[in-house]
């Protein structure tokens, strides 16, 4: 039985309880969360040393940190030391969104060393694998696909991004009204590429029944994926992005009734002024599934700084609503992230997540910057370094820059607590 399953019969599952003590809740509370599907514990049978997380409606707001390699970069141990800062620096879950070397071994190797839920896209490797074989993925047959997804969820991925809700409907959607950017999801495109050559339905939502039945057995989460997520502001909330989340609502449904854990992505380029609606209408078209978001990204042309347009689009749409954000690195748009880019996106991500929290009420977030404010007031530097997200950038900066004061070296004896230190 799933999580979803087990809460539905009445029961407290370990995972479950294990979560309420993190989230500082009931735990008959979050059962009943969980039973209804507003919160999902993504937590594969096969991830044995896993800490799990709950991702949905009351809890805090988690961040996702992708790794992975690619064709030209693709060392197991340089993602494992991504790996090692998505710890270091608390993200919540990590994905291997891997296109390059043995996938296979990298994937085991990571969750083996992972107790932070992992996550991936089996599509990719679908269309690496096959290419070793002398043929393309538009060749591939479903029933090849499934055996991927299969693996997979053997080896304990804990949540799989599947494109289900991209139909030749959505798809002639954007045809006939166009975009600027077009398609811009890896695994969109190569789903759009198989249905466009063969003339077919998307065979991840025609066979979406075979894939319940596995994400089943392994309680394997599913992500369903945006694969018409506008790449550029100006398609956002088009009609391609609306008829593939409509599909999605349908499939949230179907998932539920299977007993099959389930989330819905969100969009990735959007206008400032559209985040909270598109937020409203995907809680209510997809029954307030958690909702898991790229960004958004509120403008294109900071190519280097999109960790920085990111977190300004997450910290509306965590407000708004949005329960899980996926971290967008300085690298997005020019290249592969390396580990200082992971961290960068990171702490961006855990801002705007924490922002979120504020504005939603979620317990303990308010009053976290109480303290800090607290303990600005009375210089109190080894407080703030405890309070703060990123410790370590603190205590480097005051090192660097020094005081002849109790004070900063910004004011020094002007400080202001100083100035009016009887106040």
């Amino acid at each position: 039985m799933t999580q979803l399953e087990k809460a539905r019969s009445g029961e407290i599952t370990p995972e479950i309880e294990k979560v309420a003590i993190k989230e500082n809740i009931d735990s008959e509370t979050l059962r009943e969360l969980v039973s209804t599907g507003r919160v999902v514990i993504p937590a594969n049978i096969n991830h044995k040393n896993l800490d799990p997380i709950g991702i949905g409606k009351t809890l805090k707001t988690k961040i996702n940190a992708n790794i992975g390699t690619s064709g030209d970069f693709h060392d197991i141990k340089d993602e494992i030391k991504k790996l090692e800062m998505c710890v270091k620096y608390k993200a919540d879950t990590v994905m291997d969104l891997s296109t390059g070397g043995d996938i296979t071994n990298i994937r085991r190797e990571l969750i083996g060393k992972s107790k932070l839920v992992f996550g991936n896209v089996p599509v990719y490797q679908m269309v690496i694998d096959i290419l070793k074989k002398g043929k393309t993925f538009v060749e591939m047959l479903p029933e090849e696909m499934l055996e991927f997804i299969r693996m997979q969820a053997e080896d304990g991925v804990d949540y799989m991004t599947i494109h289900s809700g991209l139909t030749r409907r959505a798809v002639d959607k954007v045809k006939s009204h166009g975009r600027s950017a077009g398609i811009v999801s890896r695994g969109g495109s190569l789903t759009v590429g198989w249905m466009m050559h063969n003339k077919k339905e998307n065979p991840f939502y025609e066979y979406f029944d075979d894939i319940l039945e596995i994400a089943r057995e392994f309680d394997v989460t599913l992500s369903l994926g945006d694969g018409l997520r506008p790449g550029a502001i100006s398609d956002g909330t088009d009609q391609g992005q609306i008829e593939e989340l409509l599909t999605l609502g349908e499939l949230v449904k179907r998932s539920r009734k299977a007993g099959v854990q389930v989330m819905v992505e969100g969009p990735g380029h959007i206008q400032l002024k559209d985040i909270e609606m598109n937020i409203q209408l995907q809680k209510s078209i997809c029954d307030e599934a958690p909702f898991y978001v790229l960004g958004p990204i509120v403008t294109d042309i900071a190519p280097g700084y999109d960790h920085i347009t990111s977190a300004i689009g997450a910290s509306i749409a965590a407000s708004a609503g949005a329960d899980f954000l996926c971290y967008v690195t300085p690298a997005e748009h020019l290249g592969l992230p390396d580990e200082d880019d992971v961290k960068q996106g990171i702490i961006a991500s855990r801002i705007a997540a924490h922002v979120g929290d504020i504005s939603k009420g979620v317990k303990g977030a308010k009053e976290r910057d109480l303290k800090m404010g607290i303990a600005r007031k009375n210089l109190d530097w080894e407080g703030q370094k405890k309070i703060c997200l990123d410790p370590e950038k603190f205590n480097e900066v005051r090192t660097d820059r020094v005081s002849a004061t109790e004070a900063c070296s910004m004011c020094g004896s002007l400080c202001v607590y100083k100035v009016l230190e009887n106040f």
